[in-house]
């Protein structure tokens, strides 16, 4: 599928469907990113439907116990829980599953991960990585990965559990280079580096995270040993949101973004429907959401790159290295493969 931005305006016109509801009362939810936003509407609906517990992570507990305290008003749900998690630090995402794993309840049947950033101009994290590519696909990667097996053990044949990737339709738009394509290094360290990302601009380096976000899905998809989990990514729309905070202190950046919500953002709340959507919708036929991508209520198709065969060689290249590099971080990652992933 090819996507225009014209198309992407024209979809934003259009209605969006009305939150899909479920009965929750023995699922344990876990919304990553949860305390404003698209995560936190999303962890509304999951309130408002009873689920045995809800686990709300984000990076500041001031501003989480906010979020859980304006939760627990509106909702009156009172089964939920937080916990703290900075993606752009690996020790941070490490030992939250760590602990997560450790503790005597560690049922987990829906994993969101809706914790996102675009950053105005180039910045590493603590362990060098570019902090947009961190903290949108290989933190999100780690975190997916370390929880996946009590994903896996939690799930049922009626019921598979859910893996949820927040993606966007900006990948459609995502102009890969001939250097990354031919790049006899490793994709990732080139998009990381500075040279790069300034020769280039950092611009496309948010569209490039929801493009290696589709990837992170399928290939997950592609290498698991058994369907027990079904791993979705999903389009939230474009959204009012804090997530454009880095535009702020840019007074044209600023103008240009405020113009184009009033003519074609969704409210937060229209957004967190779709992430509700890909956790527990289209339970009538899994087969079809299964590695699938949804935008506006269903499963649509990726763009024209992700279906191509530059595309899946790119894909493969990325598997391998985030796969990689992540099992540096954690000796979890390697025995994980090992035991849910095709050799």
């Amino acid at each position: 599928m090819k996507k225009s931005f014209l198309s992407a305006f024209i979809d934003q016109q259009c209605t969006v469907p009305p939150v899909v509801t479920a009965d929750l009362t023995d699922q344990t939810i876990l919304v990553v990113g949860a305390n404003v936003g698209i995560g936190f509407e999303a962890a509304k609906h999951f309130a408002r439907m009873n689920p045995r517990k809800l686990i709300m992570a984000c990076r500041n507990e001031r501003k989480g116990k906010d979020a859980i305290k304006e939760l627990e008003q509106e909702t009156g749900y009172e089964r939920v829980e937080l916990r703290l998690v900075d993606l752009a630090s690996f020790a941070s995402v490490t030992a939250f599953a760590e602990k997560f794993s450790g503790e005597q309840d560690t049922r987990l049947d829906i994993l969101v991960m809706n914790a996102g950033v675009v950053m105005g101009e180039y910045g590493t994290t603590e362990d060098g990585w570019e902090t947009t590519l961190q903290v949108n696909h290989l933190a999100t990667a780690l975190l997916s990965l370390l929880l996946f097996p009590h994903l896996s053990k939690s799930s049922s044949p009626e019921k598979p559990s859910r893996l949820v990737i927040v993606s966007s339709d900006m990948h459609y738009m995502t102009k890969v280079t001939p250097e990354i394509m031919e790049s006899s290094s490793t994709t990732l360290r080139t998009l990381s580096s500075e040279e790069y990302s300034n020769r280039v601009g950092l611009s496309s380096r948010y569209t490039e995270s929801k493009l290696l976000n589709v990837f992170f899905v399928r290939a997950l998809a592609a290498h698991l040993a058994r369907r027990d989990v079904t791993p979705v990514a999903v389009n939230p729309g474009f959204c009012y949101s804090q997530l454009r905070r880095s535009t702020y202190s840019q007074p044209l950046k600023n103008f240009f973004m405020v113009s184009l919500e009033k003519v074609m953002a969704w409210t937060t709340e229209q957004g967190g429907r779709q992430l509700v959507y890909a956790a527990i919708g289209g339970r009538e036929d899994e087969g079809n959401i299964w590695a699938g991508y949804v935008s506006r209520g269903g499963v649509v198709e990726v763009s024209d790159f992700v279906l191509s065969e530059k595309g899946a060689k790119m894909q493969a290249k990325v598997w391998d290295e985030t796969i990689q590099i992540l099992s540096s971080v954690s000796d979890r990652v390697g025995e994980i493969g090992k035991e849910y992933f095709i050799a």
